[in-house]
């Protein structure tokens, strides 16, 4: 797409999404758009057609017509989107739920949303053994409710009636661009899950934000592995493929990386966007030949380290570049430029170590936490954003909302710099510094270290982070948690101090502590919480 057509894209139905669907899934009416690694391969007349088929038996077989929000579990998959899409298409909202959580928490989702029935399929409840507080509806079961005139009926709509009368007739014209349409739970990883109310508007600036930064292009496919329940999983992978020109292709679990390479191999992927806790496994797991067509990675969620993009480049001949966002940014904010799209010559689009710079439309500022004063460029403090990706706010919390939201500008909690050219770096979350002897301690910069002095760790894993727990003496004291590792605390103490860190900085020999794995949210972001937790139980119990 050129720049004249990205421009017109932008400004025709760029805001209601089931309608930039309708249109994207009649110019590849013929062409492949969606697969999975099931075997499923279907165009976009298919997509379209099965999409009408399951919106159509739903509305007859399930949801009431003043039902509103929908619940979902389903995995990475031709099922999930067409589930997301369906319902997008009916006007209501999808809520795909974090099946990696308890059923606890799931259950307190489905209470805070009203939600009276969930979408999945009996193999995925069989493999998560989860009791849920509400009406799960099998799709597997839908087969044998079709008749043939809703098949012809689907046949007709999404072949050969014009656009505007089925987008009438589906009711789409009501649809507005800050119409909900859909809550996405926050991962949790620093407290209790808070449902992201997100809009047309906001996912679909986003969308088409990821169009101009990677200059999608017809002949892209875009591989989709993080879980529907993550707003990158949901925007990047599923909407950015449902309104443009890619093709998607599907896998229910980023955890598997040799069957993730084969579906890459066998659909010849061109671009990848995940977490570095993933390309990590990718680079040790699967075959060069696996990702010989990519030209394109993108990693967010957590830092991206240097040895990572090395190793990266050296086996697959791409070096993925960082990005940053969080879900309640709907969730993109700023990415470095992959140097196999760069348009512009002579201008720095990539700065490794950083985030990138803003998407377009989207603005940030760094604030003192103190004060929220103005920062000068390149000094570290809050970082805010504002933009037609902020969400439209916590689901029925608005004095929660109003805390992080001020003057339509979303305060993200990480600490950043800002530098002359707006790259935006990430020192750390606020969150994830400590004060010790009032001084900010930040937990980043001392995994980081600890890294470094540990050289590369057994085939790459994490295998050390730094959290803290109350102290009664200093008000808070660093833990270390960490899997077997080939130096004593000791020497990892000897080590900090020789990289330079004060004194202040450097946990104390007994503060490591030995546990299985470093826990990790099924988005590939560190589970913060848990790690809080685990470490005050460690440190009570003075294991």
């Amino acid at each position: 797409m050129n720049d004249d057509a990205r421009q017109r894209n932008s400004h025709i139905d760029s805001t209601i999404l089931p309608r930039r669907m309708l249109r994207q899934c009649r110019r590849r009416l013929f062409k492949p758009k969606v697969c999975d690694s099931t075997g499923a391969d279907l165009t976009g007349g298919e997509v379209l057609m099965r999409t009408l088929l399951l919106r159509r038996v739903l509305r007859r077989e399930v949801l009431a017509d003043d039902e509103r929000y929908v619940g979902l579990v389903l995995p990475p998959s031709a099922g999930g989107v067409l589930s997301n899409a369906a319902l997008a298409l009916d006007g209501r909202v999808a809520v795909n739920l974090n099946f990696t959580a308890s059923a606890a928490v799931m259950n307190s989702c489905i209470r805070q949303c009203g939600i009276r029935h969930v979408l999945t399929s009996r193999k995925v409840m069989e493999k998560l053994d989860l009791k849920l507080d509400t009406t799960l509806v099998y799709l597997e079961d839908f087969r044998e409710k079709l008749s043939t005139l809703d098949k012809a009926w689907a046949a007709t709509v999404a072949y050969v009636l014009p656009l505007p009368i089925v987008e009438r007739m589906l009711g789409l014209h009501r649809v507005g661009p800050d119409d909900l349409l859909t809550v996405i739970f926050t991962s949790g990883s620093t407290g209790e899950p808070k449902g992201v109310m997100l809009s047309h508007h906001n996912v679909g600036s986003n969308v088409d934000a990821i169009d101009w930064i990677v200059r999608l292009k017809p002949h892209d496919v875009l591989l989709g592995s993080i879980p529907l329940f993550h707003s990158l999983g949901y925007t990047t992978t599923m909407w950015t493929v449902l309104t443009l020109e890619p093709k998607g292709a599907y896998h229910p679990s980023p955890l598997d990386a040799h069957g993730l390479g084969k579906l890459a191999r066998k659909q010849r992927a061109t671009i990848i966007i995940t977490a570095p806790t993933f390309l990590r496994s990718y680079a040790r797991r699967c075959e060069a030949e696996d990702f010989a067509s990519l030209e394109v990675a993108v990693a967010g969620a957590e830092k991206l380290p240097v040895d990572l993009c090395d190793a990266f480049e050296e086996k697959f001949g791409v070096r993925p570049v960082e990005g940053y966002g969080a879900t309640e940014l709907s969730p993109l904010v700023s990415v470095n430029v992959p140097a196999s799209r760069a348009s512009e010559t002579g201008v720095v689009v990539a700065k490794e170590g950083t985030v990138g710079r803003p998407v377009p439309g989207v603005k940030v500022k760094v604030l003192s936490p103190e004060d929220r004063s103005p920062l000068p460029r390149g000094t570290p403090g809050l970082l805010w954003v504002t933009g037609p990706n902020v969400m439209r706010g916590y689901f029925n919390q608005p004095e929660l909302t109003a805390k992080v939201i001020v003057d339509g500008w979303y305060n993200t909690g990480d600490i950043a710099t800002i530098d002359a050219d707006g790259f935006i770096t990430i020192t750390g979350r606020e969150s994830r510094f400590s004060k010790l002897g009032g001084e900010m301690v930040p937990h980043l910069r001392i995994e980081e270290a600890l890294q470094q002095a540990l050289g590369d760790s057994d085939e790459g894993e994490l295998s050390v982070v730094v959290t803290a727990v109350p102290d009664p003496r200093k008000g808070e004291r660093l833990v270390v948690l960490h899997t077997a590792l080939k130096k004593s605390p000791q020497e990892l103490a000897k080590a900090l101090a020789a990289e330079g860190l004060p004194n202040l900085w450097i946990p104390s020999a007994d503060s490591f502590y030995q546990v299985d794995e470093i826990p990790i949210l099924g988005t590939g972001k560190l589970d913060l919480k848990r790690m809080n937790e685990l470490a005050r139980r460690l440190t009570a119990s003075g294991k």
